[in-house]
């Protein structure tokens, strides 16, 4: 014998299917949310260029001074030196011109092929390697293949990016993709 439900009249199945779609909708748009407040985290990050010392976090440096002293360094990063507010003037002069002329020098860029570029931006805007397959028409393989050889490109110049955020850190840099499009 099947035992039945008591009918309900306000049971309506339609109901239960928008909230789970609403539901989902709110979910991407909180990991939207997460996604962009951790990219501008990393954009945001005040790191050293390879051989170079750390940057001066001390608290009684006026880094408003020293940001217009020294100046950015490709890719926004602000460089803060050590002690600017106990330079004399000649010397602040001189290490903003030595930092100024540094300034200007591009970061190396890898020589990426184009699919290469396509894979990467493709899997910095989804959110998997089987979707970035899916997407391109490659097999699982493929995509690991050129993400590999991506890296090992940047880690020949000195720029390693052994994790996708620091994939997104580089290609940021290097103007393969923008902040707005993440």
């Amino acid at each position: 014998m099947t035992a039945a439900a008591p009918w309900n009249p306000t049971y309506r199945p339609c109901d239960e299917i928008r909230r789970a779609e609403e539901g989902a909708r709110r979910r991407a748009a909180q990991a939207a949310a997460r996604r962009r407040q951790a990219l501008a985290d990393l954009t945001a990050r005040r790191m050293a260029l390879p051989g170079q010392g750390h940057a001066d976090a001390r608290r009684d440096v006026d880094f408003e001074f020293a940001a217009r002293a020294i100046g950015r360094l490709p890719g926004g990063v602000v460089v803060f030196e050590p002690a600017v507010e106990e330079m004399t003037s000649e010397q602040a002069s001189a290490e903003t011109a030595r930092l100024t002329a540094a300034a200007d020098l591009e970061l190396p860029r890898p020589s990426l092929t184009a699919r290469e570029v396509e894979v990467l931006r493709t899997w910095l805007l989804l959110d998997s390697k089987p979707a970035v397959a899916g997407e391109l028409g490659i097999s699982l393989g493929t995509v690991n293949t050129h993400l590999t050889r991506i890296r090992a490109k940047y880690a020949d110049l000195g720029r390693p990016a052994p994790t996708k955020a620091g994939l997104v850190a580089r290609a940021v840099q290097d103007e393969l993709i923008s902040l707005e499009e993440l």
